[in-house]
């Protein structure tokens, strides 16, 4: 009659050389097997499997079954192929074999390291401490190893992701290129032009699931493509959703840009994700085909600084939300539905009002409004045009020179401000050491320096961008012209119009309004040259 009640433990990484037949889960057990055949002692009473988890940590599913049938006593020997496939950290595989097996008087057996725990022979104390500290080499070599490849890779612009997000597919040529699928591509860009159309998150979500569209989550199940499990879409049914839209109008990937190593784990033996400053992402630019035109995309990202309440009952924000200022105390304007006679007649005032601190407060009809903005609009485009005619028999490269060093000296001021704000962070580790600081003032002066350096790099980001354009003699000019030009024929002002052209409307009086356009420098710049070469002509 079998003396032991065993477990097969079987352990696959997904760090395991797969090339490698004896790791395969089938020949560990076929190994198990063959040796339980030669003793009779033995008698299997369960098979734990660990498949695609490091050898590293312990908190394994299979692994914390198989401790769980110990603590219950099912179980009073454990079998595996050899000493890696239980752990590979030195010190917590050292103690399950030193202290919790023997105190649950469990037989451990490694079959290829020749370790039977019954028979004392079977290896000494420092035989097996030698296997545990070479297992886990092994394993911060490998990790080493990955981490290397993996941001050799990033840098190089393939996708590394276990899963690609809704609208590309991996590319059935090169698994680390992205490649455009039509059909979530299409919903992608409905999604943006809703959302520069003035439709909100919510209501997008709304019609997606009204329309019957399956969730990014829902699609992938449905094409029996790969998805992250246990995310927080990871559920029953799952719809669109306002969280869902929102991630998509913020992320980069469907312009083209890869944005990896958002985050990582600090060391190979913790798993806890740490997330990664955007200072610190690596991004590459073009490195798939875009869905959505810069453009486009910058103007979403715009959308989220200014007021996008909507209408009650219905799914679009008011025209003028966000862009209106009270141009006696600053307020952003709020609209105003009024009815009389069974008319309604639709106002913009200033929420402040007289009785808190706003001294002269203006109520503006919307018609007349709309009216106002797109006669001013309309000029506005009409100059733009004729500006654009005018210098079209300018010199491009002397613009271009005058833009290049207005840039350069703006990039070198903001490198000498980031300088000082990375000197005076590297400085409070030293002061809260010292006690000049408590450990409260450290964290609020790292979070203040931390916020204002990722300005600051941002900031000389975008200049660079305009720099390498200018270098490379990408015409500035045409192409802030073109975001006016495009609209010459305007008759009426939706939302994407006030969006992409006006910066905002300072309301100054009931019959004044001061319109701050998009691109205003460049327009002075423009008019600047403009004067300058005809000034030239006369002398």
């Amino acid at each position: 009659m079998p003396k032991y009640k065993a477990a097969e433990y079987i352990r696959l990484s997904y760090t395991d050389d797969k090339s490698n037949e004896s790791d395969s889960v089938g020949n560990q057990r076929k190994l198990i097997e063959n040796f339980i055949a030669h003793n009779p002692d033995i008698e299997v009473v369960a098979e734990k499997i660990d498949d695609g988890y490091s050898g590293i940590l312990f908190d394994r599913p299979a692994f914390k079954e198989m401790m769980q049938d110990i603590t219950d006593g099912k179980i009073n020997c454990v079998i595996v192929k050899d000493l890696s496939r239980l752990g590979r950290e030195y010190i917590e595989t050292g103690r399950y074999l030193r202290r919790v097996f023997p105190a649950y008087g469990v037989r451990f057996i490694a079959i290829n390291d020749n370790i039977d725990t019954a028979r004392d022979s079977s290896g000494d104390d420092l035989a097996v401490s030698v296997k545990n500290i070479m297992n886990e080499a092994y394993c911060r070599d490998i990790s080493i190893k990955t981490r290397s490849s993996l941001d050799i890779k990033r840098r190089n612009g393939d996708f590394v992701g276990a899963f690609t997000v809704y609208g590309y597919l991996k590319s059935e040529d090169n698994h680390n290129r992205l490649e455009i699928d039509p059909y979530a591509a299409n919903i992608v860009r409905t999604i943006f032009r809703m959302r520069l159309e003035g439709s909100s998150a919510s209501y997008i979500a709304g019609e997606l699931n009204r329309l019957c569209v399956l969730s990014p989550l829902e699609y992938k199940k449905n094409k029996g493509l790969p998805y992250a499990k246990g995310g927080y879409t990871d559920k029953e049914s799952c719809k669109w959703s306002a969280t869902t839209i929102i991630r998509m109008l913020q992320d980069e990937v469907y312009t083209g840009v890869l944005a990896q190593g958002k985050q990582s784990t600090p060391h190979y033996k913790l798993k806890t994700l740490e997330q990664h400053p955007a200072s610190e992402w690596i991004r590459v630019p073009d490195a798939h085909e875009p869905i959505i035109e810069r453009r486009d995309f910058e103007l979403v990202q715009r959308l989220r600084h200014v007021d996008t309440r909507t209408a009650p009952q219905k799914g679009t924000v008011y025209l003028f939300s966000g862009i209106l200022i009270c141009g006696c105390c600053g307020s952003r304007m709020t609209r105003k539905t009024n009815r009389s006679g069974g008319k309604e007649y639709n106002y913009y005032y200033c929420p402040t009002g007289k009785k808190h601190g706003c001294k002269n407060p203006v109520m503006l009809k919307e018609s007349e409004l709309m009216e106002c903005v797109r006669v001013s609009l309309k000029g506005h485009i009409d100059n733009v045009a004729s500006l654009e005619a005018l210098l079209s028999g300018v010199d491009q490269q002397r613009i271009n020179q005058q833009l290049a060093s207005e840039y350069t000296e703006q990039i070198r001021e903001n490198e000498r401000q980031l300088e000082k704000v990375s000197e005076f962070k590297s400085r409070l580790y030293e002061n809260l050491v010292q006690g000049i600081l408590t450990k409260e003032e450290f964290a609020m002066f790292k979070g203040k320096y931390t916020a204002e350096a990722e300005k600051l790099k941002a900031a000389i980001a975008a200049l660079k961008d305009k720099l390498t354009d200018v270098m490379e003699n990408r015409s500035e000019r045409n192409r802030w012209m073109a975001h006016f030009t495009q609209f010459s024929t305007l008759e009426a002002l939706d939302r994407k119009v006030i969006i992409q052209l006006i910066q905002s409307i300072t309301v100054i009086g009931k019959k004044e309004l001061s319109i701050q356009f998009n691109y205003d420098n460049e327009y002075s710049k423009a008019l600047s040259v403009l004067t300058e070469a005809e000034l030239r002509k006369v002398g």
